[in-house]
């Protein structure tokens, strides 16, 4: 099979998923599983070959992202119900002073995105953001953008949200390294699109707080919401349990420490099933029972985050399930081949990728587990290293962020809740996106010289 023929296929197959997505409206889940489908046999696959790799693709990725989702959405849904997240926006607020909000907005967003998903989180804070506007007379944007870039980064780039965590399980790479990736790069960038920019924008665009949105944030002193130091703890225990589980494998595996029961014991706990399980047990006692909720409103709020849980599932199932196609078809190997006399590096490749499904989709999600699918078996024939694995995810992370514009649901709440027309949302959201998938990615390529 030819390398251009090779490369027909490839772009045939993503232009029959975007059709599908855009103009069919079918789930991005079906799209995905007829798209590999195609791919199978445009290569040449049994039919037989093809049924059998659907099912060794989703059973190998749903194994771990299933458990590893579900976990994670139970965990930020007790923290949202709990009022952690304006705990940590009033607290932080009142450290920093008036002349640094939009740091204490930008580390509040970061830390909240890590469990709770970004439009939630958004919902639940942007209160404190009309708040502050009133307060001072500043644009709404002065405080906002500073929180949607904590968000925005936080959900793209540091598991267990469900994006990093899909695209580490198809790519083959430890949580560990996309967590201490993700923190290490998504502070600089978040710091570049939030409080930089958001000042800078602020001054070209003056928003007053909405009229329908005018409402009054929650009293500060109230004593409702649980203490800022339980939060932080909750939320650092899967983070600091996955990092120990990955430093300990390292340590055992470069002969630093010998084998034992005790280090058995440490990657256990840190396993991403222990300690997300660990956290979630944690937060509903500490957020839920010993706060006077009862069992019967955990396990509902429980049921209530296992919903949107489940749809990005089944897309990450059927993003491993491309990717299995593409290996077992043999197209990935010759991928590989083809791409090794490439001018492009495989970071630069797949951060394109990314982008151009995002930019013609939408779906940040989508766009993550379509480029990791099409990715993934170019990326075993390279013979990459687990930190070099990681930054590939978190490049994938970064173009799946770029242009979010009137095909992307996140533009549309933006622009609701700030009261903004498109022209706005465009100049201030999107432009936002684009600096953190464009700041991303250039450090990412600075890390990579030293990985």
């Amino acid at each position: 099979m030819s390398p251009i023929f090779l490369s027909i296929i490839v772009v045939l197959a993503v232009a029959l998923l975007l059709f599908m997505v855009l103009k069919l409206k079918i789930s991005a889940f079906i799209a995905l599983l007829i798209t590999a489908i195609f791919v199978g046999i445009a290569a040449g696959m049994p039919l037989s070959s093809i049924t059998k790799s659907i099912q060794e693709g989703m059973a190998g990725t749903l194994g771990f992202v299933a458990t590893v989702v579900g976990l994670g959405a139970i965990f930020g849904q007790i923290l949202e119900s709990s009022g952690g997240a304006e705990s940590l926006a009033h607290y932080l607020i009142k450290k920093f002073g008036k002349d640094r909000t939009p740091w204490a907005l930008t580390l509040t967003g970061f830390i909240v995105a890590i469990p709770v998903f970004f439009d939630v989180g958004f919902i639940i804070l942007v209160p404190i953001v009309y708040s502050l506007s009133r307060d001072t007379g500043k644009s709404l944007l002065y405080y906002a953008i500073p929180l949607l870039a904590g968000l925005a980064v936080a959900h793209s780039f540091v598991p267990p949200t469900p994006g990093p965590v899909a695209v580490a399980n198809i790519v083959d790479v430890p949580l560990g390294w996309i967590i201490l990736f993700g923190i290490l790069l998504g502070l600089p960038t978040v710091a570049i699109s939030g409080p930089v920019f958001g000042k800078f924008i602020a001054k070209k665009i003056y928003l007053e707080v909405p009229p329908e949105m005018n409402v009054t944030s929650p009293d500060t002193d109230s004593g409702d919401f649980p203490s800022f130091r339980l939060i932080v703890w909750i939320v650092a225990i899967p983070l600091l349990l996955i990092l120990l589980n990955t430093f300990t494998g390292v340590a055992v595996s470069s002969g630093m420490v010998e084998k034992s029961v005790l280090t058995d014991a440490l990657e256990f706990v840190g396993h991403p099933f222990s300690a997300l399980i660990i956290a979630t047990l944690a937060a509903m006692y500490f957020l839920g029972i010993r706060r006077g909720m009862d069992k019967k409103t955990i396990l509902d709020l429980s049921n209530k985050a296992l919903g949107p849980a489940g749809i990005i599932i089944l897309v990450t199932g059927a993003g491993g399930v491309l990717k299995q196609v593409l290996v077992d078809s043999g197209i990935g190997q010759m991928m590989a081949e083809s791409m090794a006399g490439s001018p492009l590096p495989p970071l630069v490749l797949s951060w394109l990728l990314a982008a151009v499904v995002r930019v013609t989709q939408g779906s940040a999600t989508v766009a993550m587990i379509t480029a990791a699918g099409i990715v993934a078996p170019v990326i075993e024939q390279f013979g990459l290293s687990d930190p070099q694995r990681a930054l590939i995810v978190i490049a994938i992370s970064s173009g799946a962020t770029m242009l979010s514009h009137v095909n992307d649901s996140g533009f549309w709440l933006v622009g609701k809740y700030l009261g903004m027309n498109e022209k706005q949302t465009l100049q201030s959201w999107t432009i936002m996106e684009s600096v953190i998938a464009l700041c991303g990615l250039a450090f990412v390529m600075i890390t990579s010289i030293f990985v």
